[in-house]
């Protein structure tokens, strides 16, 4: 394997953690905004009790993105950085605002309710805004001015792809959060929550699904290349369809408790998203910035790599035992779920709605 499409594949991976975890992040907090008046249904609590020790540790896959991206592909990173200062800051913006508000939000607790607000309203626009760096790099919205590259920010708001793109990502991050959040319910024996949590996810499921078919459709009409790489690889996409009509069937197997098997429904979640961006990586080779800048182009000295590859692959080593160990004790440990908890509203049928 060339060392290329090695460096390519440890970003696309990284890319795709960080994507799946974001997503269950800032949806977890719109969701806390929005059931934050319905304190029957305990569902904000587990909203927040899921944000708590979850929000820093995703940022740490941000951080390794971007570090990777400029150690591997220089070139590509030098192109990308030039045209998404202005979008790209805007992003960092709304990251800095959203983590200053969560954490004051569980200080200032007289200002509880509007700092958790922003901080929801503003999560739910990142995804969005990241997004947008896919379309870009798909071609037609960067030009040359005087040598230098120059984002063209009136064709990339007026494409109907970027909005299918962002329309994506904003049903993307509600379905996967309130996905995880049903099963975080369940793990916590809070049914009210994941009555209402089960609810929201068969909804923003399938309207997920049609965005995602809605980016198809607008990727043949704006940037053929790439659609006609994608039909290459149709086996892909149906195994992404057949894992997501599993991950709803099992939301609707019994239990002795509660209907549906929520953990089984979020792997096959997250086997959906792995076919569909191995779809999307490997229709997007050779390319990282079509039609400027090649994977061979932007690539780093291959002496450069090395030591990074093995860099990384250590500090793999190091921190996968310690993120295994802090999802299986936030995901297990009965102790912590239900921390503050009132027993009360554990099973009271009213306000689940």
């Amino acid at each position: 394997m060339a060392d290329t499409v090695i460096a390519v594949t440890l970003l696309w991976g990284l890319v795709f953690i960080y994507a799946i975890m974001a997503s269950m992040d800032f949806g977890a907090g719109f969701w806390s905004m929005v059931y934050i008046n319905k304190e029957k249904t305990n569902a904000t609590n587990i909203a927040n009790r899921y944000l708590s020790p979850t929000w820093e540790v995703t940022n740490v896959f941000i951080v390794a993105i971007v570090v990777g991206l400029f150690s591997f592909f220089p070139s590509a990173t030098f192109t990308l950085g030039t045209v998404l200062l202005i979008p790209g800051s805007i992003m960092l913006l709304l990251l800095a605002i959203r983590s200053g508000f969560l954490v004051f939000s569980h200080m200032a607790k007289g200002y509880e309710k509007a700092l958790i607000y922003v901080s929801g309203v503003s999560g739910i626009f990142i995804p969005a805004l990241l997004i947008c760096v896919l379309p870009i790099t798909h071609g037609g919205y960067i030009n040359k001015v005087n040598g230098n590259d120059r984002l063209d920010l009136g064709a990339l708001f007026t494409s109907p792809n970027v909005y299918m793109f962002m329309l994506f990502a904003f049903t993307s991050t509600l379905f996967l959060s309130s996905l995880l959040l049903t099963d975080y319910s369940k793990t916590s024996d809070q049914y009210n929550a994941y009555e209402v949590y089960r609810r929201d996810a068969l909804i923003t499921g399938p309207c997920s699904l049609i965005a995602g078919f809605l980016v198809i459709a607008t990727l043949r009409t704006e940037s053929p290349w790439i659609y006609n790489n994608m039909m290459d690889h149709v086996w892909a996409l149906v195994a992404s369809i057949i894992a997501f009509i599993i991950a709803g069937l099992c939301l609707f197997l019994p239990t002795k408790s509660r209907l549906g098997r929520p953990r089984i429904s979020v792997v096959m979640v997250i086997i959906q998203y792995f076919f569909a961006s191995y779809v999307y990586g490997r229709s997007h080779l050779p390319y990282m910035v079509y039609p400027n800048v090649t994977l061979e182009e932007g690539f780093t000295d291959p002496a450069t790599f090395k030591a990074l590859f093995i860099t990384y692959i250590v500090a793999f080593i190091i921190l996968f035992p310690g993120f295994v160990y802090f999802w299986s004790l936030f995901m297990k440990d009965r102790g912590y779920l239900k921390k503050n908890f009132k027993s009360k509203d554990d099973n009271d049928p009213e306000g689940a709605y």
